[in-house]
């Protein structure tokens, strides 16, 4: 466990300490930066031998605020033990390790969580593509006091946002950054002077769960609905990317739309190049999906015209 720079001259605004490790957490930091006093940083420590990056880590390296790097659940609660900070409140957002209860125990006022869903919605660990991949309307940021359970605390408050029908991970990710820092700076002031009192979640919902996506996510299932993959396509455009084989080529779909249409003479995963609209059309279990934008493997992400400039005389005949 390591501790590096120096303690930051304290000031008028509310004292917090801050867990997170990944990039949402650092955006998140930078942010909070000017509402709140960081009293110390609670983040992942580098691997051994790890060449990308630690975006928390180096941020609060960069800005020469307390940093403590327990690299696991035991080691965080011997930090604690020590006493090394006296907030009342701690903030996590990205952080990646389990907190035990002792160390929810140690701040008076709890360790709020910021999470990217309506809870009991997308409980987990990645709510963000599951709200997409969903095909729900709706998503938004919740803030939750943390418990030993996978996000069942209570609730601080909840912020809606109305879903585009055609948002990415990345672009939803941006967004719900900003309403988590948005209601993180309105309403944790009330929570720290009583005006704000948690509540249970609403479980008669009945809870949904995300979970960490794979490489083999990225496979596309053409016995799937068009729509379901092109939802697909949005969710999982930075990771796993959606990859196929089309005309013996091996590609990642970076861009598509679904049409109501299928063919009484094709099986799921047929392809039909449609030059004059620019489009590789794919059947699908239900529908069939146009390729707009495709990444062939080694090359640069381009346009499905162009990748029919080169390659269209595959589809011939």
């Amino acid at each position: 466990m390591k501790k590096t720079s120096k303690t930051t001259k304290l000031s008028g605004k509310p004292q917090i300490v801050f867990f997170g490790s990944g990039p949402v957490a650092a955006k998140s930091l930078r942010l909070l930066l000017e509402a709140f006093t960081i009293e110390a940083v609670i983040t992942k420590p580098k691997p051994i031998h790890h060449r990308g990056s630690t975006p928390v880590l180096e941020l609060s390296e960069k800005l020469k605020l307390k940093t403590f790097t327990p690299s696991n659940k035991k080691e965080l609660s011997e930090l604690f033990a020590s006493k090394p900070v006296t907030s009342r409140l701690g903030i996590v957002i990205d952080y990646g390790i389990i907190i035990a209860q002792d160390v929810i125990d140690y701040f008076p006022l709890g360790i709020v969580n910021s999470h990217f869903s309506l809870l009991p919605e997308w409980r987990g660990a990645d709510p963000i593509t599951f709200s997409i991949l969903s095909g729900q309307q709706v998503t938004g940021v919740s803030l939750m006091l943390i418990t030993a359970g996978l996000d069942e605390g209570p609730l601080l408050c909840q912020a809606p946002y109305l879903l585009p029908p055609d948002i990415t991970t990345p672009e939803l990710t941006d967004i719900l950054i900003e309403i988590s820092h948005a209601s993180l700076v309105n309403i944790l002031p009330m929570y720290i002077s009583g005006e704000v009192t948690p509540r249970g979640q609403d479980v008669s919902t009945h809870p949904t769960f995300s979970r960490k996506l794979t490489k083999e996510d990225g496979t596309i299932d053409w016995h799937k609905s068009a729509k379901q993959i092109e939802r697909e396509v949005r969710a999982f455009i930075e990771w796993p990317r959606n990859r196929t084989t089309i005309g013996g080529k091996d590609i990642i779909v970076t861009k598509a739309y679904s049409v109501p249409v299928n063919h009484s003479d094709t099986k799921p995963g047929d392809v039909e190049a449609v030059k004059e609209a620019g489009v590789l059309m794919v059947e699908c279990g239900s529908g069939s999906l146009c390729i707009e934008r495709l990444q062939p493997a080694g090359k640069n992400e381009m346009t499905a015209a162009a990748f029919l400039a080169g390659y269209g005389h595959l589809f011939d005949g």
